[in-house]
């Protein structure tokens, strides 16, 4: 897609004429696509690729939002420009009459921060009003997601505080790394707390400042932001024209939103449902199962034994569905029951002889959790 008014000519003159184009990769297209919509012929495209592949550039990897510099001198491609999260670029240049590249890495400086975010309609605007990257609000979902469901428990007036490392580069933030440590503070939740621990197998997870684990065996929600657009019990239906049973919860939420999974299971369902269109069931622990309808896609197979946070497909509008929504189904022993009312245990809780360590290495990053409300940075490195 062609940013407006980012086509611009840099210099004409008798002799010369430089144009530079900068667009950003669409969703779903690939470079080569990409590389052809600005007007380059097929030799100049498998050459640009080939100075690419030279540099081991993973194609597989381009990301819609990804930015690309094309300069033009005289028509011909004289330098293409690829840039990726702001930290890494790759430069491919005419030499005569071939291409050559270069990767250059961006200097950048990464940081231990904290930010404090204050709600005022929803988690996204409230980073960005604190001028903060709005994918944090993505991020700091995902820690509390087992206990806040942040469509329905999110009011005005609520706060969050984490502290997270970040990637900055000439004092812009270009990405975020993990959270050591959050809390939230909410009228309709309480208050919430939370600190990342690494376990002696090296596998990391939170939990609350006495120990108890943060993970619960199911998540309060099967989509990080969607709104309930219909609740469990009856209600009318708009196709089949007749006043009956709901045996689940409808989010409202755009086409292609990620669905996962909201505990660890197995698959037992994965395909068509003439009502429900593309369809994913999961049996659970304590005679519990959960089914995702309608669909778009579907990204797991029958028999597959899934972790809690799969991915199983992505949201869509399949089936009888009068626009795009997720159904969301749960059985106790056969029998439906309202998923937004139930209470789950959490998973277990720190052993006893890690207590004192775990105590030991939160508490720098509890100081500063717990210290005035004023963005800070706890170390600093410098990465060429």
């Amino acid at each position: 897609m062609l940013i407006p008014a980012l086509v611009a000519v840099l210099a004409l003159n008798a002799t010369e004429v430089t144009l530079v184009k900068n667009r950003r990769l669409e969703r779903n297209q690939t470079v080569a696509k990409a590389l052809y919509d600005a007007d380059l012929d097929e030799a100049t495209v498998e050459a640009v690729q080939g100075a690419l592949k030279a540099l081991q550039f993973d194609f597989k990897k381009a990301r819609a939002g990804d930015q690309l510099r094309f300069v033009f001198r005289d028509g011909q491609l004289d330098v293409f420009d690829y840039r990726r999260s702001g930290l890494k670029e790759w430069l491919v240049r005419r030499d005569g009459d071939r291409y050559v590249g270069r990767l250059r890495e961006v200097e950048r400086e990464q940081q231990i921060a904290v930010i404090e975010l204050n709600v005022d309609s929803s988690i996204w605007d409230a980073a960005i009003a604190a001028g903060e990257k709005p994918e944090i609000a993505v991020t700091l979902s995902d820690v509390f997601a087992w206990d806040i469901d942040f469509y329905r428990d999110v009011q005005k007036g609520d706060r969050m505080r984490a502290v997270i490392e970040k990637v900055v580069s000439k004092g812009r933030t270009i990405e975020y790394g993990n959270v050591l440590a959050a809390s939230y503070v909410g009228s309709s939740v309480g208050t919430k707390r939370t600190f990342r621990y690494r376990l002696p197998d090296g596998a990391e997870s939170f939990f609350t400042e006495d120990g108890l684990s943060a993970r619960k065996t199911f998540l309060k929600s099967p989509l990080k932001f969607a709104r309930v657009t219909s609740g469990f019990g009856g209600r009318f239906h708009p196709i089949l024209n007749y006043f009956g049973s709901h045996n689940g919860v409808d989010y409202g939420t755009p086409n292609g939103t990620p669905v996962w999974a909201v505990a660890d299971g197995s698959v037992v369902r994965a395909g068509w449902d003439k009502g429900g269109g593309n369809m994913v069931c999961v049996k659970h622990v304590l005679s519990l199962e959960t089914c995702y309808l309608h669909l778009s896609k579907i990204e797991v197979k029958v028999g597959q034994k899934i972790p809690q946070k799969t991915v199983l497909g992505e949201s869509g509008t399949t089936g009888l569905s009068t626009g795009p929504h997720l159904h969301f189904a749960m059985k106790r022993g056969g029998n439906f029951v309202n998923p937004l009312n139930q209470n789950f245990p959490r998973a277990d809780p720190l052993p006893k002889d890690l207590l004192a360590d775990y105590t030991t290495r939160i508490s720098s990053v509890k100081s500063l959790l717990d210290a005035v409300p004023v963005a800070g940075r706890l170390t600093s490195e410098t990465t060429p």
